[in-house]
């Protein structure tokens, strides 16, 4: 592509030649031989800079980021709003520890939290730095709370990689393997559907199966219902598939909740700052958790966790939790930020840009044999793909080789669950870069 092309249209890829570059292949060879080979790393980015959903990589290539950095940079990669909040705070204050001291941030950041969260009521808000600490505090303060010590998760559920964390991803077989004992007493049910008929067959059936499971089978054999402590749902399934369950599996979880005197938290850890189109996907099915796990797009990309929990669910002494980063001031700083912009502008871009989204790919199921199913919410869409319609035997080689083709083609995208590609653009996107995504996706596919 020509520097005068270059220029025009900088919101658009451009590739300087062979991927990986030279100076994209020595970075890679000194992470391999410095880094822990358990990172993940689908195809050679090396990036170098990065603005709204463009990634420029250290050979100069020009990417559009339809990752977010993992669904992270929701306000768009160094969004100016959100680099002058950084900027201003890291001159003034960078730590003093929120768990020992006070920050005017990290009080007002709470505030505004607890005041969005899903089903209102008093709430009160612990910060920590990561998803997977958000879960981990969900955890501990839901056994506190009930003085319970058994928790149900979703077969396809990724919640993190620390050890309670990963006690209830059910994700991947790679994940958990040679890290055991886990935390004991996780129970694993499926996710909104049935083995027998898989994804989307017949949803408000399977769905309602999957909740009776809970009462049915494993309160009468093995889970006896006063040693629950919590259920831990995602309200749209991420590493999963990106699956969409009907609002049915949520008012039945709910009621089976209350009956069973359980917590229940919801880990919008990826779906959660505007990622579906609105500001929690629990918005979409009338869910209404106890307890709220929230991280990735809580800041734009820097580091940081938040566990938002009713007030009278959140009543443990000084020193039963803590962080001595979490709520660092340069993160809440980011968060307000990243909050503003999600309230005014992103919130409702996401809900545009996906209803486009979506509209376009409405026919792809008809127009390209091997995609069995597009589904999502907001910015948060699945592409499901299969050797047969008929049969919807997964198709995971095609989805690697799709993934690894957008790459060569100027587009970032990553894999979802065995066999799908999942889309998480920044909130910022434009219909020009939701096009290029679309164009590409269909020549592969095609």
């Amino acid at each position: 592509m020509s520097s005068i092309m270059d220029a025009v249209r900088p919101d658009l890829p451009a590739l300087t030649g062979p991927l990986p570059g030279p100076k994209a292949r020595a970075v890679i060879e000194r992470d391999r031989t410095f880094v822990s080979p358990s990172y993940t790393r689908d195809y050679p980015l090396v990036a170098s800079r990065g603005e709204g959903a463009i990634v420029i990589d250290v050979d100069g290539n020009r990417f559009l980021d339809f990752n977010a950095g993992i669904a992270v940079v929701a306000a768009g990669h160094c969004h100016p709003r959100v680099v002058e909040a950084i900027q201003r705070q890291a001159a003034e204050l960078i730590h003093m520890s929120g768990t020992d001291f006070y920050y005017e941030s990290l009080a007002e950041l709470a505030a505004r939290l607890a005041a969005l969260a899903p089903g209102g009521g008093a709430r009160k808000v612990a910060f920590g730095n990561s998803g997977a600490e958000a879960i981990e505090c969900a955890l501990k303060l839901a056994r506190y709370h009930t003085r319970r010590e058994r928790f149900l998760a979703f077969f396809g559920a990724f919640h993190g990689r620390t050890m309670g964390a990963l006690s209830l991803t059910g994700s991947k077989q790679v994940q958990r393997a040679g890290f055991g004992p886990l935390v004991p007493e996780v129970h694993h049910i499926p996710y909104a559907y049935c083995y027998r008929c898989a994804y989307g067959k017949h949803p408000e059936t399977c769905a309602v199966d999957c909740v009776k499971v809970i009462e049915e089978q494993l309160v009468r054999t093995i889970l006896p219902a006063s040693e629950l402590a919590a259920i831990v749902v995602e309200p749209v399934q991420g590493e999963g598939g990106y699956v969409v369950p009907p609002a049915k599996f949520f008012d039945e979880l709910q009621q089976v909740a209350r009956r069973l005197g359980c917590v229940l938290i919801a880990d919008e850890v990826q779906t959660g700052m505007g990622r579906t189109g609105r500001m929690w996907a629990s918005q979409h099915f009338g869910l209404e958790p106890d307890i709220l796990a929230v991280a990735k797009g809580i800041a734009s990309g820097l580091p940081l966790g938040a566990t938002i929990a009713r007030a009278d669910l959140m009543a443990w002494p000084p020193g039963a939790h803590a962080s001595t980063f979490g709520g660092n001031p340069v993160s809440c700083a980011a968060a307000l930020a990243t909050l503003e912009l999600l309230e005014t502008e992103l919130v409702d871009n996401a809900r545009r840009m996906g209803e486009y989204l979506m509209e376009r790919m409405a026919d792809w199921p008809r127009r390209f044999r091997h995609v069995g199913q597009v589904r999502g919410l907001g910015l948060m869409i699945g592409i499901e793909l299969v050797k047969s319609q008929d049969t919807r035997e997964r198709f995971p080689e095609l989805r690697d080789r799709v993934v690894r083709g957008a790459f060569e083609r100027g587009l970032l995208i990553l894999g979802a669950g065995p066999n799908s590609i999942r889309l998480s653009p920044p909130l910022t996107i434009s219909r020009e870069q939701a096009d290029f995504a679309l164009t590409v996706l269909e020549e592969l596919l095609a």
